[in-house]
């Protein structure tokens, strides 16, 4: 389970600031509040989207949530482990796939993951089984033995997946995994990704896909402008915003100052 409490984090802000970023809620003298003051919770065994238009602070989050930055206050942890106190157990207990992993173009797929299995201290021989569950799981074996610079851009996204879950985190952290990939290779991911829901996993899924929130979440966190403005089911995504359709929803509630 995943408990975030009272997470803020800000950066220094450019000594000369262009009249829309002055007038920007999140510029606040001389720092910049990328996320202020996010509260909420993502339980084992369900799928939670994070949403939120460019800049409302998904990214930074989840960054942070990675132990990749440090919060300027507040804090999280996973099942009990602090992301302050103990980032290197946070670590081992998340997997995180970033909007911009990058893959070593020389290596092939298998050796990819493989490298990142050894990283995790896995033995051989479950290093071997694990990667032919997740190479199954996500038909990649035709192309297991490739290079990366040689593969597809659903290819490539998937080899990221897998680098990311070779371990067998308890919270996966998806940062927009479909986004640039053909009907085929999304619909792929997503299936895979709905399936870790039921291995018990905490799934924190980032996507701007309305009707991926549909299908897999079971509840969202709303941010906009670095603070929250909705957590809860998507029927109360729904009821509060008076809206049926889900981007109408979500495009009430970032409109909304007031929402919470």
């Amino acid at each position: 389970m995943l408990q975030v409490k009272g997470l803020t984090k800000f950066f220094r802000s450019p000594r000369r600031k262009t009249r829309r970023q002055q007038d920007r809620p999140t510029h606040r003298g001389k720092v910049i509040y990328a996320v202020r003051d996010v509260s909420f919770h993502a339980e084992r065994g369900a799928i939670l989207g994070l949403l939120g238009p460019n800049g409302a602070g998904k990214t930074t989050l989840l960054r942070v949530l990675s132990t990749a930055l440090k919060p300027s206050a507040g804090t999280a942890d996973f099942d009990g482990v602090d992301i302050v106190e103990n980032p290197l157990e946070v670590r081992r207990k998340i997997g995180f796939l970033s909007d911009n992993t990058g893959l070593y173009g020389r290596l092939t797929a298998r050796e990819m993951v493989e490298y990142f299995g050894r990283l995790h201290g896995i033995n051989r021989a479950q290093l071997k089984h694990r990667i032919d569950e997740l190479f199954e799981l996500l038909d990649m074996t035709d192309f297991a033995d490739r290079k990366n610079d040689t593969l597809s851009s659903g290819m490539k996204r998937k080899v990221s997946i897998v680098r990311t879950l070779v371990h067998d985190p308890d919270v996966i952290m998806l940062d927009e995994p479909t986004t640039g990939l053909d009907v085929a290779a999304a619909e792929a991911i997503l299936q895979f990704i709905k399936s870790r829901k039921t291995d018990g996993k905490t799934v924190l899924f980032c996507t701007h896909h309305m009707h991926e929130v549909e299908r897999l979440c079971d509840r969202v966190v709303v941010l906009h402008q670095g603070s929250l403005r909705f957590q809860g089911s998507l029927e109360q995504m729904r009821r509060d915003s008076g809206q049926i359709h889900l981007d109408k929803a979500f495009l009430t509630l970032i409109a909304s100052e007031g929402s919470q």
